[in-house]
């Protein structure tokens, strides 16, 4: 199988490195990364200038742009081959609920589902060091078939691992879960009267239900949620008509 790498944390990333190197065993994988870390950049891409790509050996470029950049680019022509499935991580930090509006990581899966192909965004739920990517190599490289057979065209999979995992557990099927965030904003009033603006804060949290992602791997459990590709109203629109059909 051709398999297509990406991520956000740039391309020097431990977790892209040893996933890499899990995979080449059986496939042959390719790799489209940023030149440095692009977390929090959702699902933006480059239009009005250009990209720089770098290239590093046969099969290994450096972006100058976005993680979704990477997978556009990618499939318009930069790598020679077409690829049979996406897969972007292995990220450090989690990528939970709500979170997912916010990643890099889940927005390049996104992109590759957008394209027609299988994609699978992968993260660990840690923050520091050390982070503990053999299980979650293994645990890819041992199920691609299967998620690759799952796959539809109107979803990517969101997969989540619990923090220090270094050996088999259980597997939940879960949806995305409410992330609350302790963003803090520190401001620095330059000499020339410009002000510069710092987010900070402690780590989210979430608010912890049964089926959830975040519910999952807190009971040390990988979280699997398959995510529409297209956004999902819960039938909310219905209130809107009711109202609307009334007043015009």
């Amino acid at each position: 199988m051709r398999i297509l790498l990406t991520n956000d944390d740039g391309i020097f990333s431990e977790g892209l490195k040893i996933l890499a190197e899990k995979l080449c065993a059986e496939h042959e994988v390719w790799i489209v990364a940023p030149d440095g870390e692009r977390s929090g950049s959702s699902h933006s891409i480059t239009l009005r200038e250009p990209t720089k790509i770098h290239k590093i050996s046969d099969r290994e470029y450096a972006c100058g742009g976005t993680p979704v950049d990477c997978v556009i680019l990618s499939f318009l022509g930069i790598i020679p081959v077409k690829v049979d499935l996406v897969i972007s991580g292995i990220n450090k930090g989690p990528n939970l609920g709500t979170d997912i509006t916010y990643s890099g990581t889940a927005a390049a899966a996104r992109q590759g589902a957008l394209m027609g192909k299988p994609s699978i965004a992968v993260s660990t739920n840690s923050y520091q060091p050390p982070f503990y990517f053999e299980y979650p190599a293994r645990f890819l490289s041992e199920n691609i078939e299967l998620f690759v057979k799952l796959w539809s065209d109107d979803h990517f999979v969101n997969i989540n691992f619990p923090d220090k995992i270094e050996k088999s557990c259980k597997v939940e099927i879960t949806y995305p879960g409410l992330r609350i965030y302790k963003d803090t904003l520190k401001k620095y009033k330059a000499p020339n009267g410009n002000l510069y603006c710092f987010l900070g804060g402690e780590a989210p949290t979430s608010r912890e239900e049964e089926g959830t992602d975040s519910y999952a791997v807190s009971k040390g459990r990988i979280s699997i949620s398959p995510i529409l590709i297209h956004p999902a109203n819960e039938k909310i629109e219905k209130k809107y008509r009711d109202v609307f059909s009334k007043s015009f």
